[in-house]
C-alpha cells in the first residue's frame, strides 16, 4: 500500500511540469490567439442578429405591389434588393449598440446573458466600433439606389439611437417607436423604388407593426410572471390586461384596413375576385399568429415566422392569391 501511495505521489509531482515544457507551450498559444479571434468576430456576426435579417423582407412589399405596373421591373428588383441590404447592415448596427448598452441587464437574463456582449466574447467599445461600420456601409449601399432610401435609414437610424439611449424605458412611447421600425422598412422598399404608397399599404404596415410589437411585449411580461426575470423598466409599467387590449385593438384595425385595401385591390385590377380571396389566409395567419400572442410565446416574431410551418403556408397562400390579382 505505501509503494502504490509513493507512485501515485512520484506522477502527481510529474504531472504539473508537463505543460512547463516548450513544446506544449509552443503548440497551444497560437490555438488560443485563433479561437479568440474567430470568437470575436463569430460574437460581432452573432450580436449583428442576421436571422433577425427576415424582418428586412418588407421593403420587398412596396415593390410587389407596384411591379405589375412596372415599366422598369428589373431596375425595381435592384432596388428593393439594394433597400434589403442596406436595411439589414444598418438594423445590426442598432442591434449592436443595444446590446452594449444593456450589456449588465442582459446578464441578469435567463436567455439574454448567452448573448456575445453580455458573455464577454465581444467587448463593449468593439460593439461601438462594429456598429458604426455597419452603418456607414448600409448608409454607402443605399446611395446607390436613391438619396431618399439614404434618408429613411439616417431616420430609423436616429430613432432607434433614441430609443437605445433612454426612450425604451417610457410607456408607450416604445411601441411607437419600435413599431415605426417596421412601416419604416416598408417605407424604405417604396423611396428606393420612386413608389407612391398607398394610405392602405400604410395602415396595414402601421398597425401590423403595432400588433407584433405589443405581442413581443406581452410575451416578455408572460416570461417575467413564469420566472421572474428582469424586465426592461417601462414594462414594468405595463399590465398584461393592457397589453392584450392594445394588440387586440391593433389586430382589429389590421384586419379592417386589409379588408377595405383588398376591394380597392380589386376595384383598380380588372375586377379580380383573388383580391377578396386574399383576404383568407390574411386573417386566418393573423388569427394564428395571434394563438402564439396568447400564448405568451412571440418574444421573437422573427422565431415564429421562421418555425411555424402553418404560418408559413398562409403566408405563401397570400403572397399566391395577391401574384394572381396583379398578374392573372
Amino acid at each position: 500500500m505505501s509503494e502504490t501511495t509513493e507512485r501515485n505521489s512520484d506522477e502527481a509531482a510529474v504531472t504539473p511540469e508537463a505543460p512547463e515544457t516548450p513544446v506544449t507551450v509552443q503548440s497551444s498559444e497560437p490555438t488560443t490567439a485563433a479561437a479568440g479571434r474567430f470568437g470575436l468576430v463569430g460574437g460581432v456576426i452573432k450580436t449583428a442578429r442576421p436571422r433577425q435579417w427576415v424582418k428586412n423582407v418588407l421593403v420587398f412589399a412596396a415593390p410587389f405591389f407596384a411591379f405589375s405596373k412596372s415599366t422598369d421591373r428589373t431596375g425595381l428588383l435592384i432596388d428593393a434588393i439594394i433597400a434589403f441590404v442596406a436595411f439589414s447592415l444598418t438594423a445590426s448596427s442598432v442591434y449592436l449598440i443595444n446590446d452594449a448598452i444593456d450589456v449588465e441587464a442582459d446578464r441578469a437574463h435567463p436567455t439574454k446573458r448567452n448573448r456575445p456582449i453580455a458573455a464577454g466574447i465581444v467587448p463593449v467599445p468593439v460593439a461601438y466600433g462594429a456598429a458604426v461600420v455597419f452603418f456607414l456601409a448600409g448608409l454607402g449601399v443605399s446611395f446607390t439606389a436613391s438619396w431618399q432610401l439614404a434618408v429613411v435609414l439616417g431616420v430609423y437610424e436616429a430613432v432607434q439611437l433614441g430609443y437605445c439611449f433612454g426612450l425604451k424605458h417610457q410607456p408607450v412611447v416604445d411601441l411607437a417607436i419600435v413599431g415605426s421600425g417596421f412601416l419604416m422598412r416598408s417605407i424604405a422598399g417604396g423611396v428606393a423604388g420612386g413608389i407612391a404608397l398607398s394610405q392602405w399599404f400604410l395602415l396595414v404596415t402601421a398597425f401590423g407593426s403595432l400588433f407584433m410589437v405589443a405581442g413581443k411585449r406581452y410575451a416578455e411580461i408572460m416570461l417575467f410572471e413564469r420566472t421572474g426575470a428582469k424586465i426592461r423598466s417601462s414594462l414594468k409599467k405595463y399590465s398584461a390586461s393592457y397589453l392584450r387590449f392594445v394588440w387586440a385593438t391593433s389586430a382589429a384595425i389590421l384586419i379592417m384596413s386589409y379588408c377595405l385595401w383588398a376591394f380597392e385591390i380589386r376595384q383598380t385590377e380588372h375586377n379580380s375576385v383573388w383580391a377578396l380571396i386574399s383576404m383568407v389566409p390574411f386573417l386566418v395567419a393573423v388569427l394564428r399568429y395571434a394563438v402564439d400572442v396568447d400564448g405568451g410565446i412571440a418574444g421573437e416574431p422573427e422565431e415564429i415566422a421562421l418555425k411555424d410551418r402553418i404560418l408559413q403556408v398562409l403566408g405563401a397562400s397570400w403572397v399566391v392569391t395577391l401574384f394572381l390579382a396583379f398578374y392573372l
